[in-house]
């Protein structure tokens, strides 16, 4: 009981401590993966905070507190994207989105290493999305995939072999359309501006590379940051889609949403996990929509299972 009672507390001092440096402005990778992680360690924290109240030992209050802070800073993280918290986007009711031009958007990691090719293009056919972003897709996946890409008139091809390779088709007419390496060489970031209706939208494909060791966060958070500050012709109606490989909690989704005025579907709503796909319920929203502008929205979800590590991520957008 007594070597329980310590490692329950070693547990509490341990998450506390992370979860106090996380709140700092560093850029080292192994603390900015706690902002991935709040939500299942604030799970964790819970069942130890539990089992801590039923053991007889010498630390066990200081425990108790320990845990109950780490519970309670996450949960202050965490709470705009619960659904007891107001939300920052409403959807269209009918009578207004059938005075709306609308389309349907969708984004899918499949994961370059992956080879469930048919499972991913069978839920593309079925989901048939107005506008399709696509990456870690390598000249395999863009050879698979083709008989998909076919369907759209407008389709810009990036292969990279690893894992940072971008797709962009659409139906909708296409102004201009750029891939544009903001931070780095083998990050792209895919801009276009479409024309769904009378007024023109931009549209931002984004995928920076995550915090792993010998990665540390400063070049994907500047990567993030850019692509939301400035869009190419900086029209007021725009949306974006992608893995962020980020979660929109932290301070670099925050500080996105923050200088471009973006609106971001999951406050109000819940986090909506993408990743790991076969682990949701412990899992993270990496893959991440926002928009900003007149735009709106009458749909928003995750999609099932499709072969891939991530859930694609689906919306219908609508342009008053």
């Amino acid at each position: 009981m007594k070597f329980l009672g310590y490692t329950l507390l070693g547990l509490a001092t341990a998450m506390l401590v992370a979860v106090l440096v996380s709140l700092s402005s560093t850029d080292a990778w192994f603390v900015r993966q706690v902002d991935l992680v709040r939500e299942p360690m604030s799970y964790i924290a819970a069942i130890l905070l539990f089992v801590a109240l039923f053991v007889a030992f010498r630390w066990r209050w200081l425990t108790v507190v320990f845990l109950a802070l780490v519970i309670a800073i996450n949960i202050w993280r965490i709470w705009p994207y619960s659904f007891l918290a107001g939300k920052q986007l409403t959807y269209e009711d009918s009578e207004q989105a059938a005075k709306a031009t609308c389309f349907s958007a969708m984004s899918v990691n499949v994961k370059v290493k992956n080879d469930q090719y048919a499972k991913v293009a069978e839920q593309i056919r079925q989901i048939d999305p107005d506008l399709l972003f696509l990456m870690e897709t390598d000249e395999k996946w863009i050879e698979q995939l083709e008989p998909v890409l076919a369907d759209y008139p407008h389709v810009d091809r990036h292969p990279q072999p690893h894992a940072f390779g971008l797709v962009f088709a659409t139906r909708l007419p296409v102004t201009k359309s750029n891939i544009v390496e903001n931070t780095h060489r083998d990050t792209p970031t895919l801009y276009a501006t479409l024309q769904p209706g009378s007024r023109p939208v931009e549209f931002i494909g984004l995928h920076p590379k995550p915090p792993l060791p010998t990665w540390n966060t400063e070049m994907r958070d500047r990567n993030i940051v850019r692509a939301g500050m400035q869009t190419p012709d900086r029209l007021p109606d725009a949306f974006v889609m992608g893995d962020f490989n980020d979660v929109p909690w932290s301070r670099t989704s925050t500080k996105f949403r923050g200088t471009g005025k973006w609106r971001d579907p999951r406050i109000g709503r819940g986090a909506y996990p993408t990743f790991p796909s076969a682990f949701l319920a412990a899992g993270w929203p990496l893959d991440q929509m926002m928009l900003k502008g007149d735009l709106e929205l009458t749909g928003f979800e995750v999609l099932p299972d499709n072969g891939s590590d991530h859930r694609a991520l689906y919306a219908r957008v609508c342009a008053p």
